[in-house]
C-alpha cells in the first residue's frame, strides 16, 4: 500500500499553522488539504469577496495575479489566486453571487 501518511501533508499544515499565528485578525476561511495535491493549502471564502480581498491584501498579492470567472450558469462570481507561502502552494478562492440589476439580463439568460 502506497497511501500518503499524515506527515506527507506537513507542508500545507505548517503553512496553515503559520497563517493562524500571523493573521488571527483575518476572516476565517474554509480550509482544504488534500492527498491529491499534498503541497497545496486551499483557503476559500463563500460569503462574498470581502474576506478574499482582505487576505489578498494582507498577503500582498498583486490584483493582476487574480483570475476572475463565473460559475453556476452566470450566478456565481469566482476570484482565484495562488502564491507560495511557507513552502506550500497557497490557493485563495472567493465566491460571490452575481448581482443583476433590474432590467438587465444575466449572461446565462443572454446566451440562451
Amino acid at each position: 500500500m502506497n497511501a500518503l501518511l499524515l506527515q506527507g501533508l506537513d507542508v500545507p499544515l505548517r503553512a496553515l499553522r503559520l497563517l493562524a499565528v500571523d493573521y488571527p485578525h483575518l476572516p476565517a476561511p474554509a480550509v482544504a488539504v488534500s492527498t491529491v495535491y499534498p503541497d497545496r493549502l486551499e483557503l476559500s471564502f463563500h460569503d462574498g469577496l470581502g474576506a478574499f480581498e482582505a487576505w489578498r491584501e494582507e498577503l500582498r498579492i498583486d490584483p493582476g495575479r487574480v483570475s476572475r470567472g463565473v460559475h453556476a450558469g452566470g450566478r456565481t462570481q469566482v476570484l482565484q489566486t495562488e502564491v507560495d507561502y511557507a513552502g506550500a502552494r497557497l490557493l485563495l478562492v472567493g465566491y460571490a453571487k452575481v448581482v443583476v440589476l433590474a432590467g438587465e439580463r444575466s449572461r446565462a439568460e443572454v446566451a440562451s
